[in-house]
């Protein structure tokens, strides 16, 4: 099923001389982490649950029994469909023993998408709550159940409702099946086996499969965890969901390939996340932004304080120089990270230049990535200059599941991803981000960067959260359109504040918005990237109506 990977054989010969890809898994990792740190704990959840590395490996090893018995094959897909539940480090480290491939799936998946998601991965098994916050995902999987011919069974993570169906539950194949002893385990020792599909979080509505092998997944985290400085003795929380690649990555695998501990928060509520990590002395945390904008504004209006927190890797959105002064305050350093779900953040910036550094940019790559930023021929552009972000390095996906043409459109022939972000590279090869080359408005012939006008409208009185969208028009193609959360007291927020505010801040007029459409809203991937096609959509409909 994944003869469609994409490797460049030079850069895979090269990647092995430098040790950089191994002949192991992701499994051969967990092994030695259990067998140096067995009594260390691996994870911890709000529901109260507590593993072991011993003691998750004995649980993922009953699941493996299962699923030896259901007669899944090395190289087979298994899906799961979870919140941030320790059960998600069970079940992948469950596949990892028989040499199945891991396939998170988002929980916002409805009928349509989990049909197409089972069956484009030819999954041979799914795991599901039976209900989750106003969700019966039970009833989801039920009904799509016959449209997907390849899978053999439904296994029930819990019962907080009374079941429908005679679908296994996981609490009883934990108490009927053995540990699958380890000469039993699939130690296939290749590590281009494909690991892990994840789905992009992307913004133009549509998503694809990213495969990612053992040795993408591995040489990623073991370059970070040692480029930060992390060792067993730090404590991960992980507000983010796991099915991306950043809980994904640095939630389940960073952890267990040093003996580490993750922390995790099934539905996240500032106050308590905060108790949470104050509880476990959580060392470090990673997300989206507005997840530490929200804890900064909780402990600044009702007190208190995260003295263990010692910094937060931001991703999905830059990172403004005034919220990394305000953590400062609190003793918490934050460090923007840049990458993607095909390229997982392959650039940082490293906590001892976070305050220095203060917000001006993404940071620069980690070791064995290399970066490049191109113009729209491909040439590369000089210092300062715009360009496109290109990235190639040991942890770089290797396609898109049964999507060779859109492959071919993403990830080179010489290896490079195309990213299709715009940034800009100073002279010591650190990148700032300023938009997607998608996210370009051309209005009468102007190239308009969303990202630029956007951050002009920060500090306007009365708006609130706020993005930058093109709208359509016959004479210029495209003018300005802000879509912007109101804040209490200005529902009845004008445009023509708006430009008195720019105006007051000498904007130049060409960034001024031409158009304003309040919403209760802005919807956000769950990595914290804007779904700018929803508010397509929703502008269209306004428009017409």
């Amino acid at each position: 099923m994944f003869e469609e990977r994409k490797i460049n054989p030079n850069l895979q010969k090269q990647y092995r001389e430098q040790g950089y890809w191994k002949d192991e898994t992701l499994l051969d990792c967990w092994d030695r982490t259990v067998e140096t740190y067995p009594d260390r704990e691996y994870v911890v959840d709000d529901r109260g649950n507590r593993y072991t590395y011993r003691e998750l490996d004995e649980a993922a090893g009953r699941v493996a029994s299962y699923l030896i018995g259901l007669g899944i094959q090395p190289g087979e897909v298994v899906s799961f469909q979870l919140p941030i539940w320790s059960e998600f480090a069970m079940l992948t480290i469950a596949c990892y023993k028989v040499g199945a491939v891991a396939h998170p799936i988002a929980m916002s998946y409805e009928e349509k998408e989990l049909a197409r998601s089972l069956n484009i991965t030819e999954s041979r098994c799914y795991f599901g709550p039976t209900f989750f916050y106003k969700t019966d995902y039970e009833e989801r999987i039920l009904a799509v159940r016959d449209q997907v011919p390849l899978l053999k069974d439904i296994v029930l993570i819990d019962s907080v409702k009374e079941r429908k169906s005679d679908a296994a539950l996981l609490r009883e194949i934990l108490t009927s099946y053995g540990p699958l002893p380890k000469e039993r385990c699939v130690h296939t020792k290749n590590g281009q086996d494909i690991a892990v599909i994840l789905c992009t979080s992307g913004t133009t509505g549509g998503t694809k499969g990213v495969l990612l092998t053992h040795d993408n997944v591995r040489y990623a985290e073991e370059t970070f965890n040692r480029e930060l400085g992390l060792t067993e003795e730090d404590i991960m929380f992980m507000p983010a969901p796991l099915h991306h690649a950043t809980g994904f990555h640095h939630a389940i695998i960073a952890p267990m390939l040093h003996g580490a501990k993750v922390v995790l928060q099934q539905k996240y509520q500032c106050r308590s996340a905060i108790e949470f990590m104050n509880q476990e002395n959580v060392t470090y945390s990673m997300g989206a932004t507005p997840f530490i904008y929200d804890i900064l504004r909780e402990l600044e209006t009702n007190g208190g304080e995260i003295p263990s927190l010692k910094f937060y890797l931001c991703g999905g959105a830059p990172v403004p120089g005034y919220l990394i002064q305000r953590a400062k305050q609190y003793g918490i350093l934050l460090c923007e990270v840049y990458g993607s779900t095909e390229s997982v953040p392959h650039a940082f910036v490293r906590p001892d230049e976070a305050l220095a550094l203060n917000g001006t940019t993404s940071g620069r790559a980690i070791e064995g990535v290399e970066i490049r930023v191109v113009d729209e021929d491909g040439n590369d552009v000089g210092v300062g200059i715009p360009g496109e972000e290109l990235s190639r390095g040991p942890s770089v996906f290797v396609g898109y599941l049964k999507a060779r043409e859109i492959t071919d459109g993403a990830l080179d022939d010489d290896g490079w991803f195309h990213s299709g972000d715009l940034c800009i590279m100073d002279e010591h090869g650190n990148i700032h981000i300023i938009g997607r080359k998608k996210d370009m408005i051309v209005r009468g012939g102007e190239n308009l960067n969303t990202n630029e006008i956007n951050d002009t409208l920060e500090g306007c009185p009365g708006m609130g959260d706020h993005t930058i969208i093109g709208m359509p028009d016959d004479r210029l193609g495209e003018r300005i359109c802000a879509f912007a959360v109101p804040l209490r007291g200005y529902e009845n927020l004008k445009l023509e504040d708006v430009l008195d505010y720019l105006h007051s801040k000498k904007i130049p007029k060409r960034f001024w918005p031409e158009r304003l459409e309040l919403i209760d809203r802005i919807p956000h991937t769950g990595s914290g990237k804007v779904k700018k096609y929803l508010l397509k959509q929703e502008l269209e409909k306004r428009l017409k109506g």
